[in-house]
């Protein structure tokens, strides 16, 4: 089995449902797809970047964790991990299940957008908006999306098909800035230093 099926399966057991709650009891400000964006935007922009980093940044007090949520903190850093960089395009934003309403899941995915944004300008980039070709361009998207609110999504046809075309967009245009970016990475963590 590839490490890409297994991330690939290991995203799809979690449920953003569960990491909301489980953020929600550890007292967490940002909800559970800004805290996954963020996640995304800092792989994008740092390594490397540990679980211990994120959690940092997403929780105000790791000692209120029990085993049970520290565990899927863990499988959600470690899926997504394995998920950004690889050939297949593994990689999927976590966002709520298509059976929750419209309205909550375009809300979600500004957030997501909001929380990558967020994460990429934690690494070595001063200016995100001073970005060039193809991530500047996604960048530039990234903040339309964060600033569009759902609240007037109602789950018609051409509606949910336009949700469709966003959450594809932002899965590939994650991996973009990921591949992008990685000689970035590699000038702060030189070749031999960085894990794989």
């Amino acid at each position: 089995m590839s490490l890409e099926y297994h991330a690939a399966i290991m995203m799809s057991d979690i449920r953003f449902q569960d990491f909301e709650d489980v953020l929600a009891a550890a007292g967490s400000h940002a909800d559970a797809a800004e805290a996954h964006g963020s996640l995304c935007g800092a792989l994008c922009a740092i390594a490397p970047y540990r679980m211990q980093d994120w959690v940092n940044e997403i929780l105000p007090d790791t000692g209120a964790l029990s085993a049970e949520s520290a565990a899927l903190i863990e499988r959600v850093f470690t899926a997504t991990t394995m998920s950004f960089g690889e050939q297949g395009m593994a990689f999927e934003p976590l966002l709520p299940d298509d059976e929750e309403p419209l309205n909550g899941r375009a809300n979600a995915l500004a957030l997501w957008c909001t929380g990558f944004l967020y994460g990429l300008g934690t690494g070595q980039i001063s200016d995100l908006d001073s970005l060039a070709g193809d991530v500047g361009e996604i960048v530039r998207d990234f903040s339309e999306i964060s600033r569009a609110t759902g609240d007037d999504a109602d789950g018609d046809e051409s509606n949910e098909q336009a949700y469709a075309e966003l959450v594809e967009f932002i899965r590939v245009a994650a991996q973009v800035v990921f591949e992008e970016l990685l000689p970035l990475r590699a000038q702060v963590f030189p070749p031999a230093q960085r894990l794989h």
